[in-house]
């Protein structure tokens, strides 16, 4: 890791704020309402995932509901790119695509516009935390369904204790996974 990484990570990881027993007793949920009511922190954040976009020949970028919706669309704005929310089933007017994907007690379902994703996209997908992939996971499945490729799935924070990262790398079939902070 180089220096200027390493001052990024701890800039962000210092503005997370641990909330003990929230939303349940025994869970340590990561807060990122500070790192986005800093400017500085969240500048350098919209701009290292930019940089990621860039760097990995992303076309569009894909914001997950709902954190991922504030990520990434100042990084698209950043990076140039076109932003396509992926959201919660039934959110979006108009023809969708929809993709059902298991939960730990259930399913849930995500869609996205069936028109903006085409061949020929590079679709660089955004969310503030990988736990245990399974959004992430549908969302991929989704973007190739529409015909477009995986650049990548860059987050904020990777919860390291949970099996998202080996949930979403055979998916994934060789695009590159980014955490920049792991947790």
């Amino acid at each position: 890791m180089t220096a200027e990484a390493h001052g990024t990570t701890e800039l962000l990881l210092s503005r997370i704020r641990d909330v003990p027993d929230y939303p349940k007793p025994g869970v340590l949920f990561k807060d990122i309402t500070p790192l986005l009511a800093d400017p500085e922190a969240f500048a350098v954040l919209t701009d290292t995932l930019a940089g990621l976009c860039t760097a990995h020949g992303a076309t569009k970028i894909a914001g997950l509901e709902a954190r991922g919706f504030i990520l990434a669309a100042p990084v698209a704005v950043r990076a140039g790119l076109g932003f396509i929310p992926v959201r919660k089933a039934g959110k979006l007017p108009g023809a969708t695509l929809r993709q059902a994907y298991e939960l730990e007690y259930g399913t849930a379902e995500i869609e996205v516009h069936a028109e903006d994703l085409a061949a020929g996209d590079r679709v660089m997908v955004i969310d503030d935390v990988l736990a245990t992939g399974g959004t992430a996971e549908a969302s991929i499945d989704l973007i190739r369904r529409a015909g477009a490729e995986v650049a990548g799935v860059a987050v904020l924070m990777e919860l390291g204790f949970l099996p998202g990262r080996a949930r979403l790398e055979p998916a994934l079939d060789g695009a590159p996974l980014t955490a920049l902070i792991t947790v």
